[in-house]
C-alpha cells in the first residue's frame, strides 16, 4: 500500500512562503512596536519581498514539483519550472518596487494609512500572486487568485475617511466577486465532465468527454476564463479599472497594474494552454476578440483624457494599462492556432516583463510629481524638465517605451514579439488592429512626452526625491536602459517550458 504521507519540497514553494511568513510577522510586530518606529515595518517588508525573489535562484537548474497525487507523478498542484519562475519574478520584483514607493507614500501620509495593516495586506497578495503561476490544479488556481485579490481591496479602500477610496475598493469588490463566482462555476462545469482538478488530467480527460456533455465542457471553459479576464482587465470585465486606480495609493495602482495583470494573464495561459488545449477552436476566437476590444477601448479611452481634469494623469496610465493589456492578450489566443504554443507563450512574458518595468516606472514618477501637485494632471508635468531634468528625461523614456520608439527599443522589441506571433498564427486581421492601436497610442504618450519639455506655467520649484523612490526610478530606469541594449535577453528568460 503506497503511503498518502507526502513529503514536500521546502525549496520549490519558498518564495510565496516567505513572502507570507514575512506578512504574518509584520502583523504581530505591530502590535509590540511603537507609532515612531512604525517604519521598520516598511524596511522588513521590503527586505522580505527581496529575500522571497532571491529563493527563485536555486530554483534556475529545473523543473520541480511537489503536492503530487498519489500514484500519478504528472498530476501535481505546484511546480516550479521556467514559466512559473519568470512570472514568480514579475511579480515579486513588482511587489518590491511597489514597496519602495509605498515607503514614501506611507511617510507621507502622516499616519492617514495604517502601517502594519498595509504591509501585512501587500505581503498577504504578493503571496498568493506568486503562488498562482505555479497551481496546476482548478482548486489552486482558484484560491491563488483570491489571496491575490482579497489583500488588493483592502488596500485600495485603506485612506482613512477618503471617499473616493472608499468607492474604489467597492467596485472593484463587487465585479471582482461577481467574476469569480462566474469562474467557480465554469470550474465546475469542468470538474463535472472530466471528474479532476489537475489541469493535465483535464486536458486528457475533456478531449474524450460524451457527446452529451459536451456543450457542458464548452460552457465550462468559457466561464472559467471569466475571473481571469477580469484581472487582467480586458473589456467588458475592465470598467473598475480607472476610478480603482484614481482612489487606491499610488503605490497599490502601480501594483495592480503590474501584479494584477501578471496574475490575470497566467492564469488564462494555465487553463488554456495547459488544461484546455483541445479547446482552442472555444478559447482562441475569444480571446482574439477581447484582445481587439481591449486594446482598442483602452487606447481611445487614454486618448480622450483632457490634460487639466484632476487625476487625468493616474486615469491615462490606467486606460493605457487596459489597451497594453490587449498586446498581453494577443499571444495567448495565437497560441490556440499556432503549431509552437510555447513560443506563443514566451511573447505574453516577454511583453508583459517589459511592461512591468516601464509601467512602474512611469508610476514612480507619478509619485514624485504626487507630492508637489496631488492633483495629479497631465498638465502639471508641463516644464518638469525645467524643475527635474532627470525626471523628466526618465519619464519620457518610459513613455516612450510604452508607445515603442527609440530609444525605448525594449518598448519597440516587445510589440514586434507579439505582432510576430498574431503573423506566424494566421491572425493577420487581428495584427491590423494591433497595428492600428499602436499609432493610436503615439498620439498620446507623445502629447504628454513632449509636455515634459516645455517652458513652465508657473515657478519651477525643485522636486525634492526621497531615498526610498529615488531607488525605485533607479532601479525601473536602470533595467529599461539595460534591456533597451540587449532586448533579447528578455525573449530568452521569458521561454516558458510549459511543454
Amino acid at each position: 500500500m503506497s503511503s498518502l504521507v507526502q513529503s514536500v519540497d521546502w525549496l520549490a514553494i519558498a518564495p510565496p512562503t516567505l513572502a507570507a511568513v514575512v506578512g504574518l510577522v509584520v502583523l504581530v510586530a505591530d502590535l509590540f512596536i511603537g507609532e515612531e518606529k512604525k517604519a521598520v515595518l516598511g524596511w522588513v517588508s521590503v527586505a522580505g519581498l527581496a529575500a522571497s525573489a532571491l529563493m527563485l535562484l536555486p530554483l534556475r537548474d529545473g523543473d520541480r514539483a511537489t503536492f503530487c497525487l498519489t500514484g500519478d507523478a504528472h498530476a501535481c498542484s505546484y511546480t516550479a519550472d521556467r514559466f512559473t519562475l519568470a512570472i514568480q519574478f514579475l511579480v515579486l520584483g513588482g511587489a518590491l518596487l511597489a514597496a519602495l514607493l509605498s515607503v514614501t507614500a506611507l511617510k507621507d501620509a502622516d499616519k492617514d494609512l495604517p502601517e502594519g495593516e498595509f504591509w501585512f495586506l501587500l505581503l498577504s497578495s504578493a503571496a498568493g500572486a506568486a503562488l498562482l503561476p505555479a497551481s496546476r490544479d482548478l482548486a489552486t488556481l482558484i484560491v491563488a487568485l483570491e489571496v491575490a485579490s482579497l489583500p488588493a481591496f483592502a488596500l485600495v479602500g485603506i485612506k482613512r475617511g477618503d471617499k473616493k477610496s472608499s468607492e474604489a475598493a467597492l467596485k472593484f469588490f463587487l465585479s471582482s466577486v461577481t467574476a469569480t463566482a462566474v469562474s467557480l462555476m465554469g470550474v465546475s462545469f469542468v470538474y463535472a465532465t472530466t471528474g479532476s482538478l489537475y489541469l493535465t488530467q483535464i486536458a486528457d480527460k475533456i478531449q474524450h468527454v460524451d457527446g452529451q456533455f459536451h456543450t457542458l465542457a464548452q460552457a465550462g471553459v468559457v466561464l472559467t476564463l471569466v475571473g481571469f479576464a477580469f484581472k487582467t482587465a480586458a473589456v467588458p470585465f475592465h470598467f473598475w479599472v480607472p476610478d480603482t486606480y484614481v482612489g487606491a495609493p499610488l503605490p497599490i495602482a502601480a501594483y495592480l497594474s503590474v501584479v494584477g495583470k501578471a496574475v490575470g494573464f497566467s492564469g488564462l495561459i494555465l487553463v488554456t494552454v495547459v488544461a484546455l488545449p483541445s479547446y482552442g477552436d472555444v478559447w482562441g476566437p475569444a480571446l482574439a476578440a477581447l484582445a481587439a476590444l481591449t486594446m482598442t477601448v483602452g487606447n481611445v479611452g487614454a486618448l480622450r483624457q483632457q490634460a487639466t481634469r484632476a487625476y487625468s494623469a493616474v486615469r491615462l496610465l490606467a486606460w493605457s494599462s487596459v489597451g497594453q493589456a490587449g498586446y498581453l492578450l494577443v499571444p495567448i489566443a495565437s497560441a490556440a492556432y499556432s503549431k509552437d504554443a510555447d513560443k506563443a507563450i514566451g511573447s505574453t512574458v516577454a511583453y508583459a516583463l517589459m511592461y512591468a518595468v516601464v509601467n512602474l516606472g512611469a508610476f514612480a514618477v507619478a509619485a514624485l510629481v504626487a507630492r508637489t501637485s496631488p492633483l495629479n494632471r497631465i498638465s502639471d508635468y508641463r516644464g518638469l524638465y525645467a524643475r527635474s531634468p532627470l525626471s523628466a528625461l526618465i519619464l519620457g523614456f518610459f513613455l516612450l517605451c510604452l508607445a515603442g520608439l527609440p530609444p525605448g527599443i525594449i518598448g519597440l522589441f516587445a510589440k514586434v514579439t507579439v505582432f510576430a506571433a498574431a503573423v506566424d498564427a494566421g491572425l493577420g486581421w487581428l495584427a491590423v488592429v494591433m497595428a492600428v492601436n499602436v499609432v493610436i497610442a503615439l498620439f498620446y504618450y507623445l502629447q504628454w512626452t513632449t509636455l515634459l519639455f516645455r517652458a513652465p506655467e508657473g515657478g519651477s520649484e525643485k522636486h525634492r526625491v526621497p531615498a526610498p523612490l529615488t531607488a525605485a526610478i533607479a532601479l525601473t530606469a536602470v533595467l529599461g536602459i539595460a534591456l533597451s541594449g540587449a532586448p533579447q535577453l528578455v525573449l530568452r528568460f521569458s521561454a516558458t517550458g510549459l511543454f
